[in-house]
């Protein structure tokens, strides 16, 4: 490559991170959530697409875990299982949240993905497909455009959903809104990675999080 040519190419590949940049921190800048209280679930708004938070366990706990996570993320993927088996033992005592926070700058796919989720969403099938998405995540973590949604389709036809209407709420705009609310909050509380746990307002350090009778004495300190 001639000394012209890389600079050109340089120049674009500059353009081109730039305006992800910008995009990434555009979108969920937008929305406005100074009186949105980030530790209590969400119930359906405009500005969330409609779209409420969703919920593993009780409803109406006292007691509310988020999670804000990506599904490309290997770290999430490692932890769900254990994460996810906390919030089955816990699931008469404590409100399970997950919110969308995918980190779009290393990870190209995260954003399609939890489309996907929240697609399945609208057939009732969120907690199923977070899980597919998580335990299949090496398939689809580097596929591109149709191969990309020819593997999450795969998953809506294993979870017996409508697949087209499954693939038209994909590119929903309320869709897009509620990934976008979901980030707003977490860059209100100031989250820069995934996973992160927020328990009752309190962002758990990954000292805590990460052991699991450490995560499971917290909650219990809070029931």
């Amino acid at each position: 490559m001639t000394r012209t040519a890389w600079i050109i190419f340089t120049i674009v590949v500059a353009g081109i991170m730039g305006g992800l940049v910008y995009n990434s921190k555009n979108d969920s800048n937008k929305i406005d959530v100074s009186k949105v209280d980030v530790a209590k679930v969400q119930q359906p708004t405009a500005d969330s697409g409609n779209i409420g938070d969703h919920i593993y366990g009780k409803k109406d706990s006292n007691v509310v875990l988020i999670e804000f996570g990506d599904f490309q993320c290997p770290a999430c993927s490692k932890e769900n299982p254990k994460i996810m088996k906390i919030a089955e033992d816990y699931k008469d005592k404590i409100t399970f949240v997950f919110r969308n926070f995918p980190l779009t700058l290393i990870h190209a796919n995260a954003k399609s993905a939890a489309a996907a989720a929240e697609a399945a969403a609208m057939q009732n099938k969120y907690w199923e497909m977070h899980e597919i998405l998580y335990n299949n995540q090496t398939k689809w973590d580097t596929l591109k455009g149709e191969d990309r949604t020819k593997e999450f389709v795969s998953y809506a036809k294993e979870l017996n959903l409508d697949v087209d209407k499954f693939q038209k709420d994909m590119s929903l705009d309320s869709i897009n809104k509620k990934i976008n609310f979901d980030v707003a909050q977490g860059k209100k509380i100031n989250i820069n990675g995934t996973p992160t746990l927020v328990l009752n307002g309190q962002i758990l350090s990954n000292e805590i999080w990460s052991d699991d009778a450490k995560l499971r004495k917290e909650i219990d300190s809070k029931l």
